[in-house]
């Protein structure tokens, strides 16, 4: 038999393709149409409204990334303004997502000429090396990298330091500051294998991250170290506060201690056991931070425990793959929602697992439960997800997430470890970590 594709085999194709009156239909659709759109089930659509039965006081109307791809820490800032926003009763308040980018970007360029330095004995053209140099600051993040930027640089309200162009499309940043990254990774490896002392390593490094800190501020400004922070609450009471510090505006003013919350993954992958702590290794941006720890077990536990920190009015930050089975102008993420067999006259058949295994699906973005629909035995039908896009999808940018999309496409959730049974609690903070490799899916970062 051939390897090859025949004339004889591709007219058959053809034949059998145009033969089918529904192909045909659907090619015709298609040409001119979204299949978003063309796929949809009108009649399951209807069925689905934003009624919940638990929502957590405190929401604010949505925020917007925009070109940027710090859905991490807008879900992070968005968690932290309801908390806020609770103490003073406010309406609307935004912190400076711009402050946290500055931040990240500079560890994420120490992380990087560190993990340099750690790999100078290995090729170029290793994967590993090849690995780093990819993408070294990138806009994406994950749970553990926050909690080291919130430690060690805390918060600012936004109109401490406002969004900046390339704050809010950061391509052209980002592109210049890795040209700089993969130059200066070329100095230090060939210094280190000049054999330069540590010393003389880490003062090359110093004057390279200098650089960084010069481009950083041109495109976002300098990051202020005190401010007075004035706002008006829902009842027009003024409220004054003076000489704060970032970290006395978080700690004063948001009060979460991030280090008693746990991260949950859902990953079902062959070589992955449930019950078992992960990292990933070279994934970080903090070099002294904490490493990225992630607790592995079933989507039916992920969904119980945020429901747990629902009801108790503490909203979650999650991880997922939004791109799949999602209306984003209807704001709706459903797997019945689109009929993609029939149109398409073939069944997509893979499930979560082999999803990961063949790069099918991973995380791609995070955001933030504020609310969920329990039946009358306490299930979950589906969960209210406010989302950084800005107000045009959904319900003035607040989603509908059924729960059915939950256990396919759901992969993290961030609880209070109050939330968890005491077993799982144990766990996560007493396991040692099985090591992943830096390209591993569970190695994604939510953009």
């Amino acid at each position: 038999m051939s390897h090859n594709l025949l004339k004889t085999t591709l007219d058959k194709f053809k034949k059998s393709t145009l033969d089918n009156s529904k192909l045909r239909l659907a090619r015709n659709a298609s040409i001119r149409n979204d299949v978003i759109e063309l796929t949809m089930d009108w009649e399951h659509f209807r069925k689905l409204d934003h009624s919940f039965s638990e929502i957590v006081s405190g929401e604010m109307p949505v925020t917007n990334q925009k070109s940027s791809g710090r859905c991490w820490g807008f879900a992070g800032l968005n968690l932290f303004r309801i908390y806020l926003g609770r103490k003073h009763n406010l309406k609307d308040f935004q912190f400076s997502q711009s402050y946290f980018m500055f931040w990240d970007k500079l560890e994420k360029s120490n992380y990087f000429l560190e993990s340099i330095l750690k790999t100078a004995d290995k090729d170029w053209s290793s994967r590993l090396v090849m690995h780093l140099l990819d993408n070294p600051i990138q806009d994406g993040g994950q749970w553990d990298m926050w909690v080291n930027l919130i430690n060690k640089y805390g918060v600012v309200p936004q109109s401490e330091m406002p969004e900046s162009y390339s704050s809010s499309k950061s391509m052209r940043m980002n592109r210049m500051i890795t040209r700089k990254l993969r130059e200066f990774a070329k100095k230090l490896r060939e210094a280190a294998q000049n054999d330069s002392t540590d010393s003389e390593l880490q003062s090359l490094k110093t004057d390279m991250l200098s650089e960084v800190y010069q481009m950083l501020t041109i495109h976002l400004g300098t990051p202020p170290e005190s401010f007075d922070w004035q706002v008006r609450d829902k009842d027009k009471k003024f409220l004054k506060f003076k000489n704060l510090t970032p970290h006395s505006f978080y700690k004063e003013h948001v009060g979460l201690n991030l280090d008693e919350y746990v991260c949950l993954i859902n990953c079902p992958m062959s070589d992955k056991e449930y019950d078992k702590v992960y990292t990933v290794e070279f994934l970080g941006n903090v070099v002294e931070g904490n490493e990225i720890r992630y607790l592995n077990v079933e989507s039916s536990v992920m969904k119980q425990v945020a429901i747990n920190s629902l009801k108790n009015g503490d909203p979650v930050w999650f991880g997922c793959d939004v791109s799949k089975h999602f209306h984003r102008d209807l704001g709706v993420m459903d797997i019945e929602l689109f009929d993609f067999d029939s149109f398409y006259g073939t069944k997509f058949g893979m499930d979560k697992a082999a999803r990961l295994e063949y790069g099918d699906s991973q995380m791609t973005h995070a955001m933030l439960f504020t609310g969920v629909d329990l039946d009358s035995d306490g299930n979950a039908t589906k969960w209210r997800v406010e989302n950084s896009w800005g107000n045009k999808g959904g319900s003035k940018g607040y989603h509908i997430m059924t729960d059915v999309w939950f256990d396919e496409y759901n992969y993290e959730v961030v609880v209070h470890k109050s939330c968890l049974p005491d077993d799982l609690v144990k766990l996560f903070e007493t396991s040692e970590a099985i090591p992943l490799k830096p390209w591993d899916p569970m190695g994604a970062l939510a953009k």
